[in-house]
């Protein structure tokens, strides 16, 4: 069974922002057997020597598989995909452009709406930065919107793991009004999370950290 190393307790501003949402959507969605460990990150659980085999970042999330332990969330989401045969393409070329748009949403996107989000949420930085994050995440999603003329989704034509994490990605900048403009961008993220194994996964995410889901929407 495969188990995923989350958070079990969290400082409450970051409630319900935690990349280990990523990885229990992925298994809600894939259908395997797994188990959450809930790590006390306030108490610092994660930088114990027990959890240093796991990452040797001391970072969640990560999983483990019958001993096979994986780290960082783009890796893991591609594993999981790959273990279970879905979510991903059978072809070479398939997965590559799969992998292509994981890499993309983490290297390329996420970095802008990320630092908008923590200027946003701890009242960091200056405006000038978070103009300078806003006009750099413009950019990538005027590619976005390129990309999706025509498509439901981003990689290829079924829903996959690229479509997930790029969906988490842009839950960043959800209480924003960044993606107005982007009609097609704001259909596929909606799109996304209206998927059911979304909603379990904001739900046993909620139970687990003892929140209301619609705290953490």
């Amino acid at each position: 069974m495969i188990t995923l190393y989350g958070f079990g307790r969290v400082f409450p501003k970051v409630i319900g922002e935690t990349k280990d949402l990523r990885i229990q959507w992925a298994l809600e969605e894939l259908g395997l057997p797994y188990r959450v460990h809930g790590i006390d990150h306030t108490g610092g659980e994660h930088l114990r020597e027990a959890y240093g085999h796991i990452n040797c970042f001391r970072l969640l999330p990560a999983i483990e598989d019958d001993g096979f332990a994986v780290a960082e969330s783009g890796a893991i989401l591609l594993y999981l995909a790959q273990r279970a045969g879905r979510l991903i393409p059978a072809d070479f070329q398939g997965r590559t452009r799969v992998t292509q748009w994981c890499f993309a949403a983490l290297a390329t996107v996420e970095r802008p709406l990320q630092e908008i989000h923590l200027i946003d949420m701890f009242g960091t930085g200056s405006a000038e930065q978070r103009a300078a994050m806003v006009e750099e995440a413009g950019r990538w999603f005027r590619g976005m919107e390129q990309r999706l003329d025509g498509r439901d989704w981003i990689a290829c034509d079924d829903f996959t793991v690229a479509d997930l994490l790029l969906a988490t990605v842009l839950r960043h900048v959800r209480n924003t009004d960044l993606l107005a403009p982007y009609p097609r961008i704001t259909a596929y993220y909606h799109r996304a999370l209206a998927r059911p194994a979304w909603e379990r996964t904001l739900t046993l995410y909620a139970e687990r950290l003892s929140v209301a889901v619609d705290d953490i929407r």
